[in-house]
């Protein structure tokens, strides 16, 4: 395993989730938003839509509130825009990081972000500073139940799945264009998928141990818990020694 991954494990680990039931529905609210600003507001037929949808039902969000939220892009609201703005950078230690944020007042979110990246000793870069270190990814989230690495790998064969890293959810990543078939082909192979997007997987990695390593997750940590940012990317990686020095 590495980057989004691990660090994901690490937080649970540490009891490191969101604390605050307000902050987690608003930002489903604006993935709501932001994919059906992308297609069709029929779930059944933005296929990006559906995948926001679902998970704001699996973290207990009111009917209500995403009915609102898809109002906001159908006209029945007449609340400010939301913008999707993604910022690359480094952050401690040369890890590279990508940020997909959803934001109202861009140039708010954007200081408020290279703030985060100068204080923790970073670097905040332009478009494609760090881009082409990653490379666009379908992702799965998996919950491998009893299934050991080689028996969730086997049971992962099928069209459109490129990779896997192993864990506690395990990561599927596949094809972007696939990742609807391969998760409809998954779930009928018995596998239980916790959470489906789009996102992004680094080519090469940088590894971490020790203070260095914890320095990487604090920053990663914080930038995931900034009320505009819907999803971090990182090339950090590290041992599972590492990671259990740092959870313990």
């Amino acid at each position: 395993m590495s980057g989004h991954s691990k660090w994901h494990n690490i937080k649970l680990r540490k009891g490191k989730v969101d604390a605050q039931r307000g902050a987690l529905f608003t930002k489903l609210s604006k993935e709501i938003i932001l994919a059906a600003k992308s297609g069709s507001p029929d779930p059944e037929a933005n296929y990006r839509l559906k995948m926001a949808v679902e998970k704001a039902r699996a973290n207990n969000m009111p009917q209500e509130n995403i009915k609102r939220a898809i109002a906001r892009v159908t006209g029945g609201a007449g609340e400010k825009e939301i913008q999707e703005i993604r910022y690359e950078g480094y952050g401690p230690h040369g890890v590279a990081v990508v940020v997909d944020a959803a934001t109202d007042n861009r140039n708010r979110t954007a200081g408020e972000l290279r703030f985060l990246f100068v204080k923790h000793g970073g670097a905040f870069g332009e478009t494609g500073s760090v881009g082409w270190i990653f490379e666009p990814v379908g992702v799965l989230e998996v919950d491998p139940e009893q299934r050991s690495e080689e028996g969730l790998t086997e049971a992962a064969l099928v069209d459109g799945v490129i990779d896997l890293e192993y864990g506690h959810p395990a990561e599927i990543y596949t094809d972007p264009a696939q990742l609807a078939a391969a998760r409809a082909a998954l779930e009928k192979a018995g596998l239980q998928i916790s959470g489906a997007f789009l996102g992004m997987r680094a080519r090469q990695k940088t590894e971490l141990n020790g203070p260095a390593l914890s320095d990487a997750l604090n920053f990663l940590e914080l930038l995931d818990d900034h009320e505009d940012v819907q999803r971090v990317f990182s090339n950090l990686d590290a041992s599972e020694a590492a990671l259990e020095a740092l959870a313990t």
